[in-house]
């Protein structure tokens, strides 16, 4: 028997309503200790949906027992520092795939096809057809080619676009020829959107800088769904005020972005307040993912997920 706990009633409903075999729940949002005598026989931890406080974090030492951290979100790099190194880390790969491509594909459509200056046109009354380049056809980098990218790139094939996908390596995936992070000098000035969903580490915070940005021809187009610190914020504020490049931003560099940032009132940009797998779809794909990754722990077997193992 393995002990897990559960913060929400949305994930706990289902798994009690269905139990899996050699698993027992118990109901924890992480905010105060257990009581010693649960914390003494707790094996694995859900943390609950968009918590980061470091607080919470700290209580996991009181648990002898725990050997899996699972998070809900895709995104880990803000649990590294805060998860005990002999606990194995485990994310909610696929859990958002979904949420996120669709928000991607909507702020490329509502830049491409002017659907927020529509908005506001609208607010004023005022009809003003203008112009404007279309999706199709047009040759759109996938910065990140994991779970959530290849999402993102399948829903560009239905609107018929050229898919550039990069990543840290090259290979074939998906009967795609995937380029490596090395090809980006000559790859940014060939393409007309970059959409970007790499994961944040040493390696990847500021990846899209002044230089990254210039590469890109007039009137390219910049969607962030990854982490805000990604982008160079100055950077790219000054490529908006400038006219030459747009921009949508799902995350952003600080976040949440204080009322009186400049990127407001930038030009050419669209913000959305972090809301990619922020969906009715996410709590119940959690639940399937956790049905399997309890099945697969009381089973014995090596957890599935994991971003990080026991004394990485």
């Amino acid at each position: 028997m393995i002990t897990a706990t559960v913060a929400h009633p949305e994930l706990l409903d289902p798994l009690t309503d269905d139990p899996v075999d050699g698993v027992r729940l118990v109901s924890w949002d992480m905010r105060a200790p257990l009581p010693p005598e649960v914390a003494t026989e707790v094996d694995v931890v859900v943390v609950p949906h968009y918590f980061v406080r470091p607080e919470g974090f700290r209580l996991l030492a009181d648990l002898p027992r725990l050997s899996v951290v699972q998070l809900p979100s895709a995104g880990f790099e803000y649990a590294l520092d805060l998860v005990p190194p002999h606990v194995t880390l485990c994310n909610g790969k696929g859990v958002h795939d979904a949420g996120t491509a669709e928000l991607a594909i909507g702020l490329l459509l509502a830049q491409q096809r002017g659907i927020a200056d529509a908005v506001r046109d609208m607010a004023a009354h005022r009809w003003a057809p203008v112009h404007r380049p279309s999706l199709a056809d047009r040759r759109v980098m996938v910065l990140g080619y994991g779970s959530i990218g290849s999402a993102i790139a399948r829903r560009l094939d239905a609107l018929e676009v050229e898919v550039v996908p990069v990543a840290t390596r090259a290979r074939t995936e998906d009967g795609r020829p995937v380029h490596a992070l090395s090809e980006l000098p000559a790859l940014l000035p060939t393409v007309d959107a970059v959409v970007v969903m790499v994961p944040l580490t040493t390696d990847t915070e500021h990846l899209v800088d002044a230089a990254f940005l210039a590469a890109l021809p007039d009137g390219a187009l910049l969607v962030n769904m990854a982490r805000g610190k990604v982008v160079d914020t100055e950077a790219l504020l000054a490529e908006l005020t400038s006219g030459r490049l747009r921009a949508a931003l799902d995350v952003t560099d600080p976040e949440p972005l204080p009322s009186d940032h400049p990127l407001w009132d930038a030009p050419n940009l669209v913000v959305t307040p972090h809301v990619g797998g922020y969906t009715d779809a996410t709590h119940p794909r959690f639940a399937a993912l956790m049905r399997r990754q309890l099945t697969e722990l009381a089973a014995g077997r090596p957890p599935i997920n994991v971003v990080r193992g026991p004394d990485a």
